[in-house]
């Protein structure tokens, strides 16, 4: 006979209510100061960013939620900490990609481009769109797991769609790396002519880069040891390799956000002036 299936848990530890509303408190005042930079700027392009700062902000509160429920957990908590923490750095992704994009076309520097600028930022969000699609729906599937194969499967997915995330960010890093070679051996006129921080921000998208690249690759680990693996059963690795990576992503771009230097106005912020590029540039 086959072994009958086991009830899928939703915590194999008891959620810290004092980690999660650290996080709420860092991810809501960093959230609170994207939406004021944005706006202050019109940099509109960099909207999905702020939705994936909000994304973690509410999925640290559906963990605060889950904290004082123990150990009778409800499925609402579960689902908005599960699938937001899960879907927010795929939402900064997309506007790492947008940046790049509008850099090359500042810098008026599109022959030191691998991929076109016209497609540049086309392709590698088709890529994120993917990878979001993917680990929503597993995440999906997991919220609504009824038994071991159905969260198995749920896990599958999502290591699919973080797979789709890896492999584009990872071409990302590339792409970026040799534009920033080829424009530093050989600058355009237009790269010596602007009074902006363009190199600082390159820096920033690298070192974003990396962080979520190694918050995919902890995310990767974690489905692929399964529900009863370490990664799983216990909650600093969360906060570690994901709550404070992602919260480092986010400030470095309050610290140096795009509009000090692509902004469609023209005005940067803090007193450092922007140049204008047009929303289809």
């Amino acid at each position: 006979m086959s072994e009958p299936p086991k009830e899928f848990v939703f915590y194999a530890y008891t959620p810290s209510v004092a980690a999660a509303v650290i996080f709420i408190i860092a991810f809501g005042l960093s959230t609170m100061y994207h939406l004021w930079q944005i706006i202050r700027s019109r940099t509109w392009y960099f909207i999905p960013f702020v939705v994936g700062c909000l994304f973690e902000t509410v999925g640290y509160i559906g963990r605060a939620m889950s904290s004082v429920e123990s150990p009778d957990y409800t499925k609402n908590p579960y689902i908005i900490q599960s699938v937001l923490l899960l879907l927010g750095p795929t939402l900064f992704a997309a506007s790492i990609y947008m940046i790049l994009g509008r850099l090359v076309r500042l810098l008026e520097a599109d022959a030191y481009s691998v991929i076109s600028p016209r497609w540049l930022t086309k392709v590698f969000v088709l890529g994120d769109v993917l990878s979001f699609f993917a680990q929503g729906g597993g995440g999906g599937m997991l919220t609504t797991a009824k038994s071991q194969d159905d969260v198995k499967r749920g896990e599958n997915i999502i290591l699919g769609g973080l797979g789709i995330q890896v492999l584009f960010f990872g071409a990302f890093c590339i792409v970026t790396t040799v534009f920033h070679l080829r424009i530093r051996r050989n600058p355009t006129s237009r790269s010596d002519g602007i009074n902006t921080p363009w190199q600082p921000l390159i820096f920033v998208l690298y070192g974003a880069s990396l962080l979520i690249l190694v918050r995919s690759v902890f995310r990767i680990a974690e489905y692929a040891d399964g529900s009863h693996g370490a990664l799983q059963t216990h909650e600093y690795w969360l906060y570690i390799f994901d709550a404070v990576l992602m919260l480092a992503v986010s400030v470095m771009f309050n610290w140096l956000h795009p509009s000090y230097v692509i902004c469609r106005e023209g005005k940067g912020s803090k007193g450092r002036s922007a140049i204008s590029l047009e929303d289809g540039q």
